[in-house]
């Protein structure tokens, strides 16, 4: 599939429901199959990740039915699956799963990805396994998916795991141990990155009935039976954040509906930033609009919203002066080396860019008339579509399947707010 421009059309402007939550989606399908009964899972995000998230329940043994805007999840305890969970392209399916794994009574659950996630991390994950009593390894002894996980029945008992590499592990443990009698207790060792996105498992933890403290060092789950419930996703801010920037960059506006701040969110930063650089930002009840105006460089850390670096870096071509990322050495995990791509990509494009090992700074150039590569990175192609935009097209983009990954309304999204998709090459 060849490369996509965008460019404005004659104006900006318009109202888009956000996208469902990704994160949510994820925990409250794994939490719904593990309460015993009927749970309803309202507004989840139906994309490939999240598919995989499905698959992987219904491979445990959970029965899912995707019925208009609901899951309807019949949950109980885990099975062990009859064939390889294939968690695609998605690092929560497959960490999470992994957790989950252990609780099966007897036999061994295979676990595998695309090669994108065979390259992320899974050793602190299966370490702090193996000191709960569960035999979980690498099939190629390198830390990486394949996985194999021999089900123990159970969690419990106390282990430590390392907070700098992905918090995904610490909701894997929060999720499987919230299902057992047994109490099971995590200390997190080091700093711990996307905190906030452990703080979405516990929130939904407590959704199904379960015990989940946690005081930023140690986490205590369990002890406590699930209960079937009824879970609302929010929208996504993270996602949202593609839209809310386009009229930062091209004037006009944009309103985002179904952002609702009640439950935590680590994207939910955007607006803070988009603040702090100058731009126009109003908040509503369950909205958030936002207009355009000179954009000024800041200096940010975004250790626990990585998945924001990609807007950011693009805000930073955009704006006076120098726009520095700091504390995102852990986006060099993701579906991408976050970091080294878009330094390589933006720099192409024409901004002057020096990259750290957790992080990078942009500033403005002379735009370049290329064709970027987000190496298959849905939010690496978002960040550089609404670059495109911001070009006039001048900046395309490869990787329009990519999109399937989070968000397979977004170039209908944004051509509703007034944005030409153009296909130039196969």
């Amino acid at each position: 599939m060849g490369a996509v421009a965008l460019r404005p059309r004659e104006s900006i402007g318009g109202e888009v429901k956000a996208p469902p939550s990704k994160s949510y989606t994820h925990r409250a399908v794994f939490m719904a199959s593990l309460a015993q009964g009927e749970s309803v899972v309202y507004n989840p995000l139906v994309s490939r990740d999240t598919r995989a998230t499905i698959g992987a329940v219904r491979a445990f043994g959970a029965d899912v039915e995707l019925m208009g805007e609901a899951a309807v999840i019949e949950g109980g305890w885990p099975e062990v699956p009859e064939d390889v969970i294939d968690a695609m392209n998605s690092g929560t399916t497959l960490r999470i799963a992994t957790g989950v794994a252990a609780l099966v009574s007897r036999g061994h659950t295979v676990l595998t990805g695309d090669a994108s996630l065979r390259r992320r991390p899974m050793q602190p994950l299966l370490d702090a396994l193996g000191q709960l009593g569960v035999e979980a390894w690498s099939t190629r002894g390198n830390g990486y998916a394949p996985v194999v996980v021999k089900g123990k029945g159970s969690l419990g008992g106390r282990c430590s795991i390392r907070g700098d590499v992905s918090s995904q592990f610490l909701s894997a443990l929060a999720i499987a141990g919230s299902a057992c009698e047994e109490v099971t207790e995590v200390e997190v060792v080091g700093e711990l990155v996307s905190g906030p996105y452990v703080a979405a498992t516990l929130e939904t933890v407590r959704a199904f009935g379960g015990r989940a403290e946690f005081d930023g060092k140690r986490l205590v789950v369990g002890g406590r039976a699930l209960k079937r419930g009824r879970f609302t996703v929010p929208g996504d801010y993270g996602l949202a954040a593609f839209l809310l920037v386009i009229p930062v960059l091209l004037g006009g506006y944009v309103r985002v509906a179904g952002l609702d701040p009640a439950l935590p969110q680590a994207d939910s930063a955007i607006l803070e930033i988009l603040e702090a650089m100058g731009a126009s930002v109003r908040r509503g009840e369950e909205y958030v609009e936002t207009r355009g105006s000179a954009l000024e460089g800041v200096e940010v850390d975004l250790r626990d919203s990585p998945d924001l670096l990609p807007v950011v870096a693009v805000l930073g071509f955009f704006a006076d002066g120098k726009t520095i990322v700091r504390g995102v050495r852990h986006a060099r995990f993701k579906e991408s080396d976050r970091v080294s791509v878009l330094a390589s990509e933006l720099a192409k494009a024409g901004a002057i860019v020096e990259e750290f090992e957790d992080g990078l700074s942009v500033s403005p150039g002379t735009v370049n008339e290329v064709v970027l590569d987000p190496r298959d990175d849905h939010r690496l192609f978002m960040a550089f579509a609404v670059l495109s935009a911001a070009t006039h097209g001048r900046v395309k983009t490869l990787g329009i399947g990519s999109v399937d990954v989070s968000y397979p309304d977004f170039l209908r999204d944004v051509s509703s707010v007034g944005l030409e998709v153009v296909q130039v090459g196969r």
